[in-house]
């Protein structure tokens, strides 16, 4: 579904970084793992075209390197930035319905499914974004991006700063995703979420791929986890 080949990226005269190579299937959940500063969020930017490189996207047999974000958001990938970006003036519902493609007409997931999976924002479905917490933000952008109805999700540390329920409550949305054919880009620093959910691992040191492989594999790999990972 999504093949990134021999990617370079850039802020500046700043080469992040130095090709990077890996693939998504479809209805396969892929950790991407590392500690801060190793090049994930940077990759997930440059899949979403937010920042300057050069190399080989391709989203099902099509190159998407130089695309604006919305045209590749339009292709059916769905990106939850790390820092949320809600609209906290909006009311929960208004941020739901901006996640929206066109009318919504023959999505698979309209609001009674958000609220199914997540019933603290149907309690608050018209409260201001803006004073939920941080769970609560947390659940609202990745429901706001599902209302798109995409077929592949990048999620940037969705479990940053979360309270260890609302942690578990994000790994079972994730299987769910899963269980409904979507892929999964998960960037994750927390092993436990991410190992117990991915079919596969991958592991990033100074802007490259240094460890592909099975959940098993990682664990079994003590070099890789000291030397690359918050263990």
């Amino acid at each position: 579904m999504l093949k990134v080949n021999n990617l370079h990226a850039y802020y500046g005269k700043s080469h992040v970084l130095h090709g990077v190579s890996f693939h998504v299937e479809p209805g396969e959940i892929v950790a991407l793992l590392g500690r801060n500063g190793s090049g994930r969020s940077t990759t997930a930017k440059a899949i979403m075209g937010l920042v300057e490189c050069e190399g080989e996207i391709l989203w099902k047999g099509q190159s998407i390197l130089g695309k604006k974000a919305f045209e590749i958001a339009h292709l059916g990938i769905g990106y939850v930035p790390e820092n949320r970006d809600i609209f906290p003036k909006l009311t929960v519902q208004q941020n739901l319905l901006l996640g929206q493609k066109g009318s919504g007409k023959g999505s698979r997931w309209s609001f009674d499914d958000m609220y199914a999976m997540f019933p603290r924002l149907k309690e608050r479905q018209h409260t201001e974004a803006g004073v939920l917490s941080g769970g609560e933000q947390q659940m609202l952008t990745l429901c706001r991006t599902l209302m798109g109805d995409p077929q592949l999700i990048i999620i940037d540390e969705p479990t940053e700063g979360l309270a260890p329920k609302i942690v578990e409550l994000v790994g079972q949305y994730l299987q769910t995703l899963k269980q409904k054919g979507i892929s999964v880009l998960l960037i994750e620093q927390k092993l436990t979420i991410a190992m117990n959910i991915s079919d596969r691992t991958l592991v990033m040191g100074h802007g490259s791929i240094v460890f592909e492989g099975t959940p098993d594999a990682l664990r079994a790999d003590n070099y890789i986890r000291k030397e690359w990972l918050e263990v």
